[in-house]
C-alpha cells in the first residue's frame, strides 16, 4: 500500500561552500539559482543545470552584501530577470544572462529584506508586474521596476505603534486588472491581509506564534486558500472565499513537528497539494480536504466560512539542519529544489501526484 502513496525521493545532493537562504527555479528551464552569503560576508548568485542527472554549475557571481531571498515572478518569460532582497536593504534586478550589474535597483529599506514574492509576471496574475518586500524595519513595500526609487505603496505601522519583523510576504486575489491582495506575516504571529485595490488592511488575526511563511494556493485566482506556518510546528489553513464581517476567515491548524516550519509551497500543478519545510530537516507533503458545504450561515444569517480537513500524504527526513527554501519546478510537475541550512542543495522527485 505504500508505494501507492507520493514518494519524496532525493534526486541529486550538492554541498555548497556557503549559506544557502533561497533557491528558485529559472522559468521554462532545468536550471535553477541558489543564493546565499559566503562566510567572509559577500553575497552569492549561483546558477545549476540538471545534466544527466548531475548538477553543473553554470555560473557563479559575487555581490557586496548577503543575498536573503528572490523572486522570478514579476518578469515575463522572455526576460527570466530575477529580483532579489539583501541584508543590506536592498531590491535589485537581475538579467541573469549579463548579471554584473543590475538592471533595476533601490534601497528599499532600512534593513534586511526578509521576504519577496513577485506578481503579473510569467503570465500568472492581471495587472501590472509588481514586486511586495518584508523586512525587519516593519514595512512592507510594493514596487513596479518601471517606477524609479518610490514604492507604488508603502505599508508601515502607525505613529506611535511598534514595529514588528516582518519574516514573509505574499501576493494574491490577483485575478483581474484591478484586484490584488498582499499578506504578511509578522514575528509576533499577526498576518495582516493588505487589499491594494481599496488601499485598505482587509483582515489581521494572530496565530500566536512567530509567522514564517504564508502563501496563497494560486495568486491569480479569487482568493482561495492562504496557509500560514509558525515556529512550533504548526501551520494554518484559512479558506479565503467567504469573510464573515467578525469572525473573519474559517481555518483549520495542523501541528506537523515540534520544530520550526520555515516554508510552505503549493504545487503548481495542484493548488490542494502543498509541502511544508521544517527545522528538523524534514519535508511533509499535504492535501488540503473540502468540506461538504464552503459556506454555513451564521447565529446572524451571515454567510460564514466553513475549513476542510488536511491529510498528511508523505513525509522525509532529508537533513539535520532547517530546509530554509524549497520551490516546486513550475514545469515539471513533482520536480522541486530545496536547500538547507548544511550547506547543501537538493533536487528531489516527488512520485504519483496525478492520483492523490
Amino acid at each position: 500500500m505504500s508505494l501507492e502513496k507520493p514518494q519524496i525521493i532525493a534526486h541529486i545532493q550538492k554541498s555548497l561552500n556557503y549559506t544557502v537562504f533561497d533557491s528558485r527555479w529559472i522559468p521554462c528551464s532545468a536550471k535553477f539559482v541558489c543564493m546565499g552569503n559566503f562566510a567572509r560576508g559577500s553575497g552569492v548568485l549561483q546558477i545549476y543545470e540538471i545534466q544527466h542527472g548531475e548538477l553543473q554549475l553554470v555560473r557563479e557571481i559575487e555581490k557586496a552584501k548577503p543575498i536573503k531571498c528572490g523572486t522570478f515572478g514579476a518578469t515575463s518569460l522572455q526576460q527570466r530577470h530575477l529580483a532579489t532582497g539583501d541584508f543590506d536593504g536592498s531590491l535589485n534586478v537581475w538579467n541573469l544572462e549579463v548579471p554584473e550589474s543590475p538592471v533595476y535597483s533601490v534601497k528599499a529599506h532600512k534593513e534586511i529584506i526578509n521576504s519577496i514574492d513577485g506578481v503579473g509576471g510569467l503570465g500568472i496574475g492581471d495587472g501590472a508586474p509588481e514586486i511586495v518586500t518584508g523586512s525587519r524595519d516593519g514595512t512592507v513595500k510594493v514596487w513596479d521596476s518601471r517606477q524609479k526609487d518610490t514604492p507604488v505603496v508603502n505599508m508601515e505601522p502607525m505613529e506611535g505603534e511598534t514595529k514588528r519583523d516582518c519574516w514573509t510576504v505574499a501576493f494574491g486575489h490577483a485575478f483581474n486588472e484591478q484586484d490584488r491582495c498582499v499578506c504578511a506575516g509578522y514575528d509576533n504571529g499577526d498576518i495582516k491581509l493588505f487589499d491594494l485595490r481599496n488601499m485598505s488592511l482587509r483582515w489581521e488575526t494572530n496565530i500566536k506564534n512567530g509567522v514564517c511563511s504564508v502563501e496563497f494556493d494560486r495568486k491569480d485566482i479569487n482568493m482561495n486558500k492562504l496557509v500560514a506556518t509558525s515556529l512550533e510546528g504548526k501551520f494554518h489553513v484559512f479558506d479565503m472565499r467567504t469573510q464573515h464581517p467578525t469572525k473573519g476567515f474559517a481555518s483549520v491548524s495542523e501541528k506537523a513537528h515540534k520544530s520550526t516550519i520555515w516554508q510552505v509551497r503549493h504545487l503548481p500543478q495542484n493548488r490542494d497539494i502543498f509541502m511544508t519545510a521544517g527545522g528538523a530537516g524534514n519535508l511533509h507533503l499535504w492535501k488540503y480536504e473540502y468540506p461538504a458545504q464552503r459556506t454555513k450561515k451564521g447565529a446572524d444569517d451571515v454567510d460564514m466560512g466553513v475549513a476542510g480537513s488536511v491529510n498528511l500524504l508523505q513525509n522525509v527526513t532529508l537533513s539535520t539542519q532547517p530546509i530554509s527554501s524549497l520551490d516546486w519546478s513550475p514545469d515539471k510537475q513533482g520536480l522541486c529544489v530545496c536547500s538547507s541550512f548544511d550547506q547543501s542543495v537538493r533536487v528531489l522527485i516527488v512520485t504519483k501526484l496525478n492520483t492523490v
